[in-house]
């Protein structure tokens, strides 16, 4: 990890505790003074937002500790990380509001309906609750920029349970207000605008709980972010190469998102441009999940282009196997196979029949309008071996290049060199041919030629041949 990203891993964790600490400071500062003023007042209204703030005093404790263990990296026991801390703190503040509800409309029945309890207005209380509106607007909006500068889902809960605080002790303070109001034109049914007030203060609750509640829930039981599963099928799916996305699943721990997919490409295609197709759907579920840890599963399929000679070499592909110059005969209506396959040159005879064995029922089997296979095995090389430039032979040389002249398409030979390697004698040369001479037709050529020379010279081991286009050799 270079040190740019763990400097920045360090200044979001410095952030995040910061901003959580002076948070509990201000919980334990506005809780006591409303305690005081709300038990010398008497006002419900003042006791519900004291025990509200109380609350938050937890919530917020709760809040740094989710912040410090979210934070940590992942480990053998906890591979996605700690980030579910997050959540489930946001889920315990969401049960401690719906605590204070409870109490709250408890109270505020008994004094409605059972039990008036006469309310002592103060100048103190007005100034307790108003520093309350301040503090909390000032620990909401601090608490909000941190939460979507990091994405911190416990920090969006603290900023959004006190914005609330700041309505419910707006309405605490109109209760007042109109007690006071009742006292002064002698109107006795002002008396019960306090626990009214605590009602309301209720109701604010219950609806950030409900709010809460279904965030921290989703988040717990990993539900995906509305619309991302299908924008990413949908993104993924016009990928050059991807034939269908099988599978998406999402999942969120903390401030960063998890995600897998299984995607079908072509079984023809090779393990690099899998790689690739991988790596581009990857990326672009990161545009649509910024941030997101990615895994994509490649699942091989087969399309319906493929013809007798890909299915041919998809089986071999499957079982890690590469056949090659294949050559298909049809016999009145049945399909004779002939393919070169490479084994390591260290196996044993018997041991390498047996694989062809089961490759050539492997290939019938899942290529029925085959009827026979005859696989030539080669040795595949396994070891370097060393070799030596030999002086050229000047005769030979030049009885190849006249050679070339009996075949049409072959321009001429150069770069031809003599080696030995151990005690085998080997002649490579560069021949220039037509532009435009379809690939079957040079294969033929170098093969026809290859076999003129080692009758020139039949001590040649082996002579290898490499075509060029004519254009090539003008530049």
């Amino acid at each position: 990890m270079s040190e740019a990203i763990i400097a920045t891993a360090d200044s979001m964790r410095a952030e995040k505790r910061a901003v959580a600490q002076n948070s509990v400071w201000a919980a334990v500062t506005i809780t006591l003074l409303k305690i005081v003023v709300g038990i010398t007042t008497g006002s419900l209204g003042i006791l519900s937002e004291a025990l509200h703030s109380g609350l938050d005093l937890v919530a917020a404790v709760i809040t740094l500790f989710s912040v410090r263990v979210s934070d940590k990296p992942a480990d053998a026991d906890h591979q996605y990380g700690h980030g579910k801390v997050e959540n489930f703190s946001a889920f315990i503040e969401t049960g401690l509001l719906l605590l204070t509800c409870v109490w709250i409309i408890w109270e505020a029945a008994k004094r409605l309906f059972f039990h008036s309890v006469e309310i002592e207005p103060s100048v103190w209380a007005f100034v307790v609750m108003g520093i309350s509106i301040i503090v909390d607007s000032w620990r909401s909006r601090m608490l909000k920029r941190v939460a979507d500068k990091y994405d911190s889902q416990a920090l969006a809960a603290d900023a959004l349970h006190f914005r609330t605080d700041i309505w419910s002790s707006s309405v605490v303070i109109l209760g007042l207000v109109l007690v006071l109001l009742g006292r002064e034109f002698k109107l006795a049914w002002l008396r019960a605008a306090d626990p009214i007030a605590a009602l309301f203060v209720a109701l604010i609750v219950v609806s950030v709980s409900w709010r809460l509640a279904r965030q921290t829930i989703d988040a717990l039981l990993d539900a995906a972010p509305t619309g991302s599963r299908n924008q990413i099928l949908d993104a993924v799916g016009r990928l050059d190469g991807v034939l269908e996305v099988d599978r998406v699943r999402i999942r969120r721990a903390g401030n960063r998102y998890f995600a897998d997919l299984s995607v079908g490409l072509n079984r023809g295609v090779t393990f690099q441009r899998s790689e690739q197709v991988t790596r581009e759907a990857a990326d672009v579920v990161r545009r649509i999940l910024p941030g997101a840890d990615v895994v994509v599963h490649p699942v091989a399929r087969e399309v319906s282009t493929e013809n007798v000679f890909d299915r041919i070499r998809a089986v071999a592909t499957s079982s890690n196997l590469n056949v090659h110059d294949i050559s298909i005969q049809d016999f009145r209506g049945s399909l004779h196979v002939e393919q070169h396959l490479e084994l390591d040159e260290r196996l044993k005879l018997k041991d390498a029949h047996d694989r062809v064995t089961e490759l050539e029922a492997d290939i019938k089997r899942k290529v029925p309008e085959i009827t026979s296979i005859l696989t030539h095995i080669e040795s595949e090389p396994a070891t370097i071996e060393t070799a030596e430039h030999l002086e050229a032979n000047a005769d030979l040389e030049r009885r190849m290049k006249d050679a070339v002249k009996d075949f049409p398409g072959i321009v001429d030979m150069h770069e031809v060199i003599f080696k030995r390697v151990g005690e085998k004698r080997y002649v490579s040369c560069h021949c220039t041919m037509d532009d435009e001479l379809p690939l079957s037709k040079v294969h033929d050529l170098m093969t026809a030629l290859e076999i003129k020379i080692k009758n020139m010279d039949p001590d040649l081991f082996r002579v290898l041949i490499h075509p060029e286009p004519s254009t090539d050799n003008l530049r």
